[in-house]
């Protein structure tokens, strides 16, 4: 089984690292960005009159989510 492309972290919050070997760390890393996606589009789906089930709408939801990650490589 493959793992979800979730488009890494939404809101990440960077902290500081000190030291020797200076790189970025995340102090929260927040929710994905593919969590974000599919809240935006459940809010449109709900938004314009779904009237489907909730989990069909969750299901749809991340669907475009996913669609929306994959757009981004520019591979739509």
């Amino acid at each position: 089984m493959s793992k979800i492309k979730d488009g890494g972290a939404a809101f990440p919050l960077p902290k500081q690292v000190f030291g020797e070997n200076i790189h970025l760390e995340y102090a929260d890393k927040g929710m994905t960005l593919r969590d974000y996606f599919a809240a935006i589009a459940l809010q449109g789906l709900l938004a314009n009159g779904y009237n489907g089930s909730c989990n069909r709408a969750a299901i749809n939801a991340y669907d475009y989510a996913d669609a929306m990650i994959e757009a981004r490589k520019g591979d739509a």
